[in-house]
């Protein structure tokens, strides 16, 4: 009803799973994570191993248990249906989504779902019986032996698993027990709500626990989280300009909605149809604690909502008539105040949008958004006077973070001579910076002016530090933007024998080397090569489950972004940007 509104092309706010609006929080990155080496692990590729709550555990071993647990809302059931979309067309899924079944019900399901015919003995008058426990297993048994031999590889996804009973987890302990002498047959995920982990603690179902490779729990947003996560659903549904909620009213939702994803659509869409029939085309505190009252009811109001129990709602979709009524008494106190008003203050929209990719970000961009009484550039020209012109400068600068020496010579010339080199991108995004995690030089130019360069050593949710004359200099990210195109250079260490692409008969030394990481991450042990190693089919899935992991393209060629992203994940020594910044 509001989308034409807000120059909305669709709802970006239903309740549907839709993973074209899943937003990666740094714990749905992990969550997904686990889920796509969950399948690399049983089809013997490599992912991430770690700790529990750690990307990777899931495939040390192939086989066994995924544990995926999030409370109600949190977008569990998002995640899954973005991770069947990049499930490896060599992969057997079957997805069990109502898992309170029989033994028996569960078993003729996983059969369903993976294609499978088990038929029952013959009776006394040639026709066949109902196939029973054993008729299901010894078929499932036998095509997930097909399917090995065809270098195939089989997962089983429930959702609700909470729902599970006692029995039912315990038929699913036995399915893990098919296996080969080298692997386990059958990966098993498991997706449910908190009670499910406590479910496994039960004494009866001690086996099954042990057989959990990996666990995992998805939080709720932060504050930060939650108006980036606003600022990624609109964009997606084709807003353009800035976002049509103030800045008190972004962090009243995050409280109301507690950061919980579900929590927070029902929140915005009742918000936005609120001003909509208000006519205005921003939503503030007021309309959100109205809101709150209408979606969660008086106690998830709040104390604000209470004082203002006895005016009319107008968010009630009783009709046209009704909401306009309603909306005369009670939005007269809603009006967004006056720009200079919002000019007085800084904004965590435009703070929120740079953390979105750049086709996400453009209708929320900074220039857009008041965000202080002083323009970005004003806020850091005295910062930018200090920056040198010269990038050979700046490299010197972030020499000593690698252990490089600080010489007067070409820096990216004197660091062939040791095992680093220079890499350069233009088209990184605030996002990107993020997920890289490491210091490196950023390219900042003012309209009409000449380029500097800064060192980053620190980047946050709202500020970035940056290196100047030897001293740490905080600046807001939203005035560092403004005069950052997505120039981004640093150090990196190629493996010996690395040129790009790989290819080739010199390329041996390094695909072996990315083999040990690999296989490192995955927490699986190195087989002995036997002829020097080529970037073949099945290296380059390995390479493309950690690609799509860590948020790069999955092409299956190992550029310097996937190095240094392994990097990040084997090497605790490797120079880091600091991300808990005051």
């Amino acid at each position: 009803m509001y989308s034409h509104h807000f120059g909305l092309t669709q709802d970006p706010f239903s309740i549907a799973p839709d993973p074209r609006y899943l937003f990666m929080s740094e714990r749905h990155r992990e969550a997904l994570a686990h889920l796509l080496y969950g399948v690399a692990g049983v089809a013997g590729v490599a992912g991430v191993g770690g700790a529990a709550g750690q990307p990777g555990a899931a495939s040390g071993t192939g086989g066994g248990f995924v544990l995926l647990t999030g409370d109600i809302g949190t977008g569990k059931t998002t995640i899954c249906r973005c991770f069947l979309e990049q499930i490896p067309a060599a992969c057997h899924v079957a997805y069990i989504f109502n898992p309170k079944l029989t033994v028996t019900e569960l078993l003729q399901s996983v059969c369903e779902e993976f294609h499978i015919t088990a038929a029952g003995a013959s009776g006394p008058s040639g026709e066949p019986s109902a196939p029973t426990l054993k008729n299901y297993i010894d078929a499932l048994n036998a095509f997930l032996l097909r399917s090995h031999a065809a270098g195939q590889s089989s997962v089983l996804i429930i959702d609700e698993a909470q729902n599970l009973s006692a029995d039912v987890l315990e038929q699913l302990r036995l399915l893990t027990n098919l296996e080969t002498n080298e692997r386990k047959l059958l990966q098993i995920v498991l997706i449910g709500q908190p009670e499910l982990r406590a479910m496994l603690e039960r004494p009866e179902l001690e086996q099954l626990a042990q057989r959990v490779i990996a666990r995992f729990h998805l939080d709720a947003l932060t504050e930060a989280e939650s108006a980036q996560y606003i600022g990624h659903r609109l964009g997606v549904a084709g807003h353009v300009g800035p976002l049509p909620f103030e800045t008190k009213a972004l962090q009243r939702i995050h409280r109301r909605a507690h950061g919980v994803p579900r929590r927070l659509n029902l929140l915005c869409g009742r918000a936005l149809l609120g001003a909509w029939a208000n006519g205005l085309h921003r939503v503030n505190a007021v309309m959100v604690d109205k809101a709150a009252a209408e979606v969660f009811g008086q106690d998830g109001a709040g104390a604000d909502a209470a004082r203002q129990a006895g005016r009319p709602a107008v968010y009630a979709l009783g009709g046209l008539a009704l909401l306009a009524g309603a909306a005369l008494v009670g939005f007269l106190m809603g009006r967004s105040p006056p720009q200079q008003a919002l000019a007085a203050a800084p904004s965590r929209l435009a703070v929120a949008a740079l953390a979105l990719p750049a086709a996400s970000r453009a209708g929320v961009s900074a220039p857009g958004v008041a965000v202080s009484a002083a323009s970005p550039v004003e806020e850091i020209q005295a910062l930018l006077a200090q920056l040198p012109g010269d990038i050979n400068a700046a490299w010197r600068a972030l020499a000593p973070a690698w252990k490089l020496p600080a010489t007067d010579a070409d820096p990216c010339q004197s660091a062939s001579v040791q095992p680093f080199q220079c890499y350069r991108s233009a088209s990184l995004s605030v996002l990107r910076l993020r997920q890289l995690g490491r210091p490196g030089i950023l390219t900042l130019q003012a309209d009409g002016g000449a380029p500097v360069y800064a060192v980053l050593t620190g980047l946050s949710d709202q500020s970035a530090t940056l290196q100047i004359a030897g001293r740490p200099h905080s600046v807001r990210l939203v005035s560092l933007v403004a005069l950052w195109r997505g120039d981004f250079a640093t150090f990196w260490r190629p493996p010996p024998g690395y040129s790009p692409g790989l290819r080739g008969d010199g390329a041996g030394p390094a695909l072996a080397h990315l083999g040990r990481q690999l296989a490192l991450l995955d927490g699986a042990p190195v087989p002995p090569v036997a002829a020097p190693p080529v970037l073949d089919a099945a290296l380059r899935e390995r390479i493309q489950a950690f690609q799509r992991a860590q948020g790069l393209e999955p092409d299956g060629l190992p550029g310097p972004m996937t190095f240094m992203q392994i990097d990040n994940a084997t090497d605790a020594a490797a120079p880091r940007l600091q991300t808990n910044l005051r």
